[in-house]
C-alpha cells in the first residue's frame, strides 16, 4: 500500500473557525499532503486549562467543521496519551499506529520561533518534515530553524483571526457566523457556549 503523507494541525481549536480550515485546506491543495489532521489538544502545556470548553465538545465542533472536506480529518489522538500533550510523544505514537503514513507538523512561523522550547524538538527535526505558515504577527525575523532542510515554508493566505477574539465577541453578544463554519456556529449557539 502507497504510504500517505500526513499533515497534523495540533490546536485546541477553542473554537475551529475558518482560518484554521482556510490554512488546511490551502496546505493539502497546494502541498504534497494527501491529508490533514486536526489533532484536538486536551491541554497545551502552554496555556491554561480553564479557559477550554471539554474536550468532547472541541472535539465536536471540529469534527463538524470537518464533515465537507474529503481531505481534512479530526483527530482525538491526544485523548487517549498522558496529560499534558507533548508533541514527541503524539508523533511516536502515532507512527507505532500507522507504520505506513509520514507525518508532517503544520505550524505557524510563531510558534516556530519558540520551537527551541518544545520537549525533545530536535528528535521532531530529525524524524519529520515542518510545514509553516505565515503569520502577520512574525514580522519575517529569521530564527535557528528558518533555513533547516526539514522546514518547508509555505505560502498560506495570512489569517487574522483568532480564537480568542471569537470567544470575546460571543460574550458580548456579537454576531460572529461569518468567521465559523455554520455546523460549528449552531452547535457553540445550541450548548450557549462561550457566553457570560
Amino acid at each position: 500500500m502507497a504510504s500517505k503523507k500526513i499533515g497534523l494541525y495540533f490546536g485546541s481549536f477553542n473554537p475551529i473557525h475558518i482560518g484554521h480550515l482556510v490554512i488546511a485546506n490551502h496546505l493539502v491543495e497546494y502541498s504534497d499532503l494527501d491529508e490533514v489532521w486536526l489533532v484536538v489538544s486536551p491541554h497545551n502545556p502552554f496555556k491554561k486549562k480553564k479557559t477550554l470548553l471539554e474536550d468532547h465538545h472541541r472535539l465536536e465542533l471540529v469534527r463538524r467543521a470537518c464533515e465537507s472536506y474529503e481531505k481534512i480529518l479530526p483527530s482525538d489522538i491526544e485523548f487517549k496519551l498522558p496529560q499534558p500533550s507533548y508533541t514527541v510523544n503524539s508523533l511516536a505514537h502515532l507512527k507505532e499506529k500507522y507504520p505506513n503514513s509520514e507525518f508532517c507538523l503544520l505550524m505557524g512561523e510563531d510558534n516556530l520561533n519558540t520551537f527551541h522550547k518544545w520537549k525533545n524538538h530536535e528528535v521532531i527535526l530529525e524524524n519529520n518534515q515542518i510545514y509553516v505558515y505565515p503569520r502577520i504577527a512574525d514580522n519575517g525575523h529569521e530564527n535557528q530553524f528558518t533555513k533547516h532542510p526539514k522546514i518547508i515554508h509555505v505560502d498560506a493566505p495570512i489569517m487574522q483571526i483568532s480564537s480568542t477574539h471569537i470567544r470575546n465577541a460571543i460574550a458580548e453578544g456579537k454576531n460572529v457566523t461569518p468567521l465559523l463554519p455554520a455546523e460549528v456556529w449552531k452547535y457553540i449557539d445550541e450548548m450557549n457556549f462561550y457566553r457570560k
